[in-house]
């Protein structure tokens, strides 16, 4: 079958059917900040992107998330590619404020956007690497350039702690904690040193549990959202990621001191490994938190303890061998990004199981991920590494040959 070509502009939707299976020119995984961020960025480029998602709505990881989340950086550099928050918008957006701004502009004209349709695998087209098949469970989609956007947040991660299973309370991940009412007059115990666990911690501990803990396995850098004086603190840390290592650390770790002080005497001591190496060397980003958390942490409201080494049936036993009862464990211990099934077979992740290449640079010819990346302000910095993806796309299909089949 004739393919169309692109004609010198790059417009038009490229899609075929042979054997019941729909070819496009980009198929964007992934319908988050990052796939909607990267199919609007194609979409300005004069192409036609497939965006799918498996969940029924877009942002599905912002729509699950608990009541009180807000981003923890500022709108103006929070927004999807050219499109900013409306006028009103508070400086930090809430969920809600978030979810409506994916919504919105996934639905512009010159997007496909298909939901309920999980991708279980990717191949190489038959031709060889000349486009890709996709997999799902809605039927065959073969595409010529992929972009996988599902998520540093995935798949929830639970330790298996020794004799969890035996633990007579409730077990539960952060992913589905939504507001401290069912666990007012209960002893809670969150697990983890991220911002999540800092913020879910702080809601129980504030919305009447009868006891709050906080188990921390690694300390973690801490930042305030905003500084004092109300300046948001990524218009200070964004441009210190241009900057010299050492120097990025020593301002992060002046910053602390001025806007946090010393919490050794609460468990949460300085980390000798400052934020940007931690973040590079991990990719992990530190806990960004108001300042009525850390007001929590001095007044008592919650209390910093080391992390469980195991269960029994109606206790937890930490590291430093105490015991404590909790009725509900929140884990607040991360995510898997789940990529091994679609991907595992090309090649293309590393022992971590991520992606060994991201953003401009393909993993594999036409095939590229996106928004894997664990640092504040990810979706400002997704929604400008997308445009320069975009850019790359465009210029592929159109240098590239036009095969006289779908492959």
């Amino acid at each position: 079958m004739q393919r169309n070509s692109l004609s010198g502009k790059r417009a038009g939707a490229l899609r075929l059917v042979e054997n019941g299976a729909s070819k496009y020119q980009v198929v964007v995984v992934g319908a988050g900040p990052a796939g909607i961020s990267m199919a609007l960025s194609l979409r300005d480029r004069g192409l036609r992107p497939l965006l799918i998602d498996r969940a029924d709505a877009v942002g599905s990881s912002w729509r699950g998330c608990y009541n009180r989340l807000k981003l923890n950086t500022c709108k103006q550099f929070s927004h999807l590619p050219n499109r900013p928050y409306p006028k009103g918008t508070p400086v930090f957006p809430t969920r809600d404020q978030v979810v409506d701004h994916l919504d919105r502009h996934a639905r512009e004209d010159g997007i496909e956007l298909r939901l309920n349709t999980e991708v279980r695998r990717i191949d190489p087209g038959p031709c060889g690497h000349d486009g890709w098949w996709l997999h799902t469970t809605t039927g065959d989609i073969g595409c010529r350039q992929v972009v996988i956007a599902t998520g540093y947040e995935h798949t929830p991660r639970i330790p298996v702690w020794p004799g969890v299973d035996r633990f007579t309370g409730q077990v539960l991940h952060s992913s589905a904690y939504r507001d401290p009412g069912p666990y007012q007059g209960k002893r809670v115990l969150v697990v983890g040193a991220g911002s999540s666990a800092m913020e879910i911690v702080h809601d129980v501990a504030t919305g009447g549990a009868a006891t709050a803990w906080l188990a921390v396995r690694t300390v973690p850098n801490i930042m305030l959202r905003s500084l004092p004086g109300g300046l948001p603190s990524d218009l200070i840390a964004t441009p210190l990621f241009h900057a010299p290592i050492w120097l990025a650390d020593a301002l992060a770790a002046l910053g602390r001191r001025v806007s946090i002080g010393d919490l050794s005497s609460f468990g949460l001591p300085v980390p000798a490994e400052g934020v940007f190496t931690r973040g590079i060397r991990l990719g992990r980003a530190p806990a960004i938190v108001d300042k009525e958390v850390i007001q929590a942490i001095r007044d008592g409201s919650f209390e910093v303890v080391p992390t469980v080494e195991r269960f029994d049936r109606d206790c937890a036993w930490l590291v430093d061998g105490r015991r404590i009862a909790p009725d509900a464990v929140i884990c607040a211990t991360g995510y898997l990004r789940g990529l091994e099934p679609l991907v595992g077979h090309l090649g293309v992740l590393d022992e971590r199981g991520m992606p060994r290449a991201a953003g401009e640079a393909p993993a594999d010819a036409g095939l590229r991920f996106i928004g894997f990346q664990s640092r504040p302000g990810l979706l400002g910095f997704v929604a400008k590494q997308s445009k320069h993806v975009a850019r790359r796309i465009a210029e592929e299909l159109e240098t590239a040959p036009s095969p006289h089949r779908v492959c």
